[in-house]
C-alpha cells in the first residue's frame, strides 16, 4: 500500500518528466486487466480513504499509468485510460489537492462533462459528471498530464477563510 507521504511529490516528479515535449504522453495507457491493476486500484482506493479524498490518479502514488478512482459519495468509479468525450458549460469552485497539502484554490471547470474509460473489466463505460464530479472526473484526469489544480487556480483562499466559502 502507498503511504500517504508518497503522494505529496510524486505529481512534481510527474510533471518535471512532461517538461520534455517527447514525453508528454508519458503515461502508459492500460492494455488489459492483471493483479498489478486490481492491485493498484485496491491501494487507491484505501490510500485515498484513509486521506479523505474524494478522487486520486495514479501519477499521485507513483504509477504513471492512466488510472484514476473517485468517490463523491455515490460509490466508487474506477477509470482506466478515461478520456474527455464532451465538456460544456462553465463553473467555478473550491478545490483541494492530496498533492498540495493545506492549499485551496478556485478553479473554473466545465459544468458537465462525459468521459469514456474502462472498468477493472476492460469493459469501456460513459460516465457523465455534474457539479462535484465533474470537478472530481476534471481534476483526477488533469493528474493524468501532469497539471494540478494550482495551476488552474484563478484565486487561492486561505484555510481562515475556508468556513466563510462554505457560508456563500
Amino acid at each position: 500500500r502507498t503511504p500517504m507521504n508518497a503522494i505529496i511529490g510524486m505529481t512534481s516528479v510527474a510533471r518535471q518528466e512532461c517538461q520534455d515535449e517527447t514525453i508528454c504522453g508519458y503515461l502508459d495507457k492500460i492494455k488489459s486487466s492483471s493483479e498489478f491493476l486490481l492491485g493498484l486500484i485496491n491501494d487507491m482506493l484505501d490510500t485515498m480513504y484513509e486521506a479523505m479524498g474524494v478522487g486520486l490518479a495514479a501519477p499521485q502514488v507513483g504509477v504513471l499509468k492512466r488510472v484514476v478512482i473517485i468517490d463523491v459519495g455515490n460509490g466508487v468509479i474506477e477509470l482506466i485510460n478515461p478520456e474527455f468525450v464532451s465538456v460544456s458549460g462553465k463553473k467555478t469552485s473550491v478545490e483541494g489537492c492530496l498533492s498540495v497539502p493545506d492549499r485551496w484554490g478556485e478553479v473554473e471547470r466545465p459544468a458537465k462533462v462525459v468521459v469514456r474509460a474502462l472498468n477493472r473489466k476492460g469493459e469501456e463505460f460513459e460516465i457523465t459528471g455534474e457539479e462535484l464530479l465533474a470537478t472530481a472526473l476534471c481534476h483526477e484526469l488533469d493528474h493524468l498530464d501532469g497539471i494540478i489544480f494550482v495551476d488552474k487556480a484563478t484565486r487561492f483562499i486561505e484555510p481562515e477563510d475556508l468556513a466563510d466559502e462554505d457560508d456563500e
